[in-house]
């Protein structure tokens, strides 16, 4: 029998193939039981364009918690900041396997509303 970890890897190469195909920049999502990281990684995959996480102090500053809705958000809205800042405005959502539900949703929606197209 797989487990949850597994699986989700499972999930997760099936989307970055289909991603890779499509030649953008990916918007990647790692959430953990204690924080939420994102990453834009250009379209060869071979180097990192923007990063935020719930580990930096400039955006886990002011949140009650590091591993709520709200924080998710925040994270959202700062790689969607600095991506933009790097000149990347169209990504595709890698979502890691993860379910399209709570804080990755979240993140998601913040990045939008921030400007960044997906």
């Amino acid at each position: 029998m797989k487990d949850k970890n597994q699986s989700r890897l499972r999930r997760a190469r099936k989307n970055r193939a289909r991603i890779t195909r499509s030649g953008q920049a990916r918007l990647t999502v790692h959430r953990s039981g204690r924080h939420i990281y994102a990453q834009v990684i250009a379209s060869g995959g071979q180097h990192t364009v923007a990063a935020a996480s719930t580990l930096q102090k400039d955006v886990a500053e002011g949140l009650k918690s590091t591993c709520s809705v709200e924080a998710a958000e925040a994270v959202g809205k700062k790689i969607a900041e600095r991506s933009l800042e790097a000149g990347v405005e169209g990504v595709a959502f890698d979502r890691s396997g993860f379910r399209y539900h709570g804080r990755v949703k979240a993140l998601a929606d913040a990045a939008r509303e921030a400007g960044l197209k997906f």
